[in-house]
Parts: structure tokens; C-alpha cells; sequence
């Protein structure tokens, strides 16, 4: 293996300024997607870099080359890969699933909780009404989607707030950003480096419910007001619900209440950036693809290198070794 497999691996770390650059330039329509998209990407290209590597330095231990009918030193002359790394690699692998595990694990009971919460409030309007005076809003996927507030939420917004604070929920729902939001809560689990793009992607999901309330009630300002008093008055109800109180909400708010940018050069540099970023995700697949190859062409001449003798023998009329009838089929096919 080449160093290919060093790329999935460093690609992730090197995306993070890239990221927070492009976050508050971009429609966040697009962010959501782009962020979301290339945190699964990148995450899975790393977790994959891991596995190839991992079997790489597995394929020279001689139990597991008799296996797969290879000679174990051909082929750690061909994959170059050292045993430490092999071993550090499988390491963090391990590492990654057992998180992935956990972090799904932890969501399933946290939305079991929630929803076996909600099941037992008074419903009005679509809504689920909270008792108690700590101001709560959140949205949650399942059940056909349920928008959840407490009373003391409702006690701290207007009419025309709550209009608007409900409006930011319901677009959570309708644009299905639970999905976008689960995805990247996965992707952080296989590869932590990943985060502050699954961050990114929760701001831009925010900004889009944000505008999409903004559209739906007519007032840019409303919900500006909205968004500020429920993040001052609220808190968040888990790091997996959609909440219009969440994030850097003074980002928001500006974007809220500024009039569109319409400066050309800003929509080019936030363009060239977009490229970049779809060119280093790219890389990042064609790169373990083409680390997966190679391993794959190291097992097929370690295969052919432990054939050799095989036939090389019964050429000469030499005693053959002791192997199998279909082993010495399959060699004479190579």
C-alpha cells in the first residue's frame, strides 16, 4: 500500500478552517447539505483508511495467510505497511465502533425518554404543552414529528413570537433536518475530527429554519426577536433535538436582521470554496479506493509468490508440497 491511506486520515483536520470560513457565506440550504455531506464522507474515507490498514498488517500473520493461500512475506514486501501502524490502526478502529455503538445507543434512549414524555401532555394545536415554568422548545422527529413547549416558554414569548418560534420548529420537521442532524451525529462518532463540520452543519440547519420562518410569518425582525428571547430564556433539551434557542445564536440574529449580501466577489470566493471542498471529499474516496487496490493486488502476488514452488516442483518432477488438490487447481489458474 501506498500512502494513499494517509489521506482519508489527514483530510478531516485540514477541512475545519475551510468549514468555518464558508459557514456564514453560504445559503444555508446548501451549507446543510454540504457539511453534512462531506462530514459522512470524510468520516467514512478515514474509517476506511483504518480497516485496509489494520487488514493489511493482520493479512502477514502466518494463521491468517495459510487461510487466504498467500505467502505472508510476499506480501509484507508488497504492502510495506509496519506492524505498529497495522496495530495502531486497528486500535483506533476498534475505537470507532465501540463509539458508534455508544452514540447510537445513547440517541435510541434519549428518544424513547422523550417521546414516552411527550405521550403522557396535553396536545394542542399539533403542539405538546409542558407543564412547568423553565422555558423549553424543541423539535423531534417520529410520531409524525412533535413540537414540544413549556408553559414557561409560551409565558416569555408574544402571540407573534410563538407564531414564529413554532414556524422555526415546524421547518425542522418539514425539511427533515433530524436526518441531516442524525447523520452528522454519526459521522462525529466514527471520526471526531469530523465535528466541527457536523457543527457547521447544525448553525446552517438553524439559519435555514431561520429563513424559512421568516418567509412564513413575513417578518425578518419577528423572528429575530423570537429566536433571541427563547436562547436567553431556554435551554437546550439534549444535544440531538432541533431547537430555535440552539447555536451561535447572535450569528443568527445579525443574519436575520442585515439585508442580503449581494457583493459578486464574495459569492466567487464562497464558490471556489465549495469546489474545494467537493475536490478534497473526492479525494478522499478515490484515495481509500485506491488503498483497497492496493492491498487487493499485494494478496494476488503474495498468492502467485506462494504458487510458485507449487508448480515449480511438479514442472521438474520433483516432490510436490503437501497441499491440497483444489489448492494446486487454483494455483495452475493463476
Amino acid at each position: 500500500m501506498g500512502p494513499d491511506f494517509l489521506v482519508p486520515l489527514l483530510l478531516p483536520p485540514a477541512s475545519w478552517p475551510v468549514a468555518r470560513w464558508l459557514a456564514p457565506r453560504l445559503a444555508p440550504r446548501l451549507a446543510s447539505r454540504l457539511f453534512t455531506a462531506v462530514a459522512l464522507v470524510l468520516a467514512a474515507g478515514s474509517t476506511a483508511a483504518l480497516l485496509l490498514t489494520a487488514a493489511a498488517g493482520l493479512s502477514r500473520v502466518p494463521v491468517i495467510a495459510r487461510l487466504g493461500d498467500f505467502s505472508p512475506t510476499a506480501f509484507s514486501a508488497a504492502t510495506a505497511v509496519p506492524v505498529p501502524v497495522a496495530v495502531a490502526s486497528g486500535a483506533l478502529l476498534a475505537t470507532a465502533t465501540v463509539a458508534v455503538g455508544r452514540a447510537a445507543l445513547r440517541y435510541r434512549r434519549w428518544y424513547r425518554r422523550v417521546h414516552a414524555e411527550l405521550d403522557g401532555q396535553t396536545r394542542s394545536g399539533g403542539v405538546v404543552v409542558l407543564p412547568g415554568a423553565e422555558p423549553i422548545a424543541f423539535a423531534i422527529a417520529g410520531r409524525g414529528g412533535r413540537i414540544a413547549l413549556s408553559s414557561g416558554m409560551l409565558a416569555v414569548l408574544g402571540p407573534e413570537e410563538r407564531v414564529a418560534l413554532l414556524a422555526h420548529e415546524r421547518a425542522h420537521l418539514r425539511l427533515r433536518h433530524p436526518v441531516y442532524a442524525g447523520v452528522a451525529v454519526l459521522a462525529g462518532a466514527l471520526n471526531p475530527f469530523v465535528r466541527p463540520l457536523g457543527t457547521a452543519a447544525r448553525f446552517a440547519m438553524e439559519r435555514w429554519a431561520d429563513e424559512a420562518a421568516a418567509e412564513c410569518v413575513g417578518d425578518r425582525r419577528l423572528v429575530a426577536t423570537a429566536v433571541a428571547k427563547a436562547a436567553l430564556a431556554g435551554r437546550n433539551e439534549a444535544a440531538y433535538a432541533l431547537a430555535a434557542g440552539s447555536g451561535p445564536v447572535p450569528q443568527r440574529v445579525h443574519a436575520l436582521l442585515a439585508a442580503p449580501s449581494t457583493r459578486s466577489g464574495r459569492g466567487l470566493l464562497a464558490a471556489l470554496a465549495v469546489t474545494f471542498v467537493l475536490g478534497c471529499s473526492a479525494w478522499s474516496a478515490v484515495a481509500s479506493l485506491q488503498a483497497a487496490v492496493d492491498l487487493h493486488a499485494g494478496i494476488e502476488s503474495a498468492q502467485r509468490a506462494e504458487c510458485h514452488p507449487v508448480l515449480t516442483q511438479e514442472t521438474h518432477g520433483q516432490a510436490p508440497l503437501l497441499v491440497t488438490g483444489e489448492h494446486r487447481r487454483e494455483c495452475t489458474e493463476r
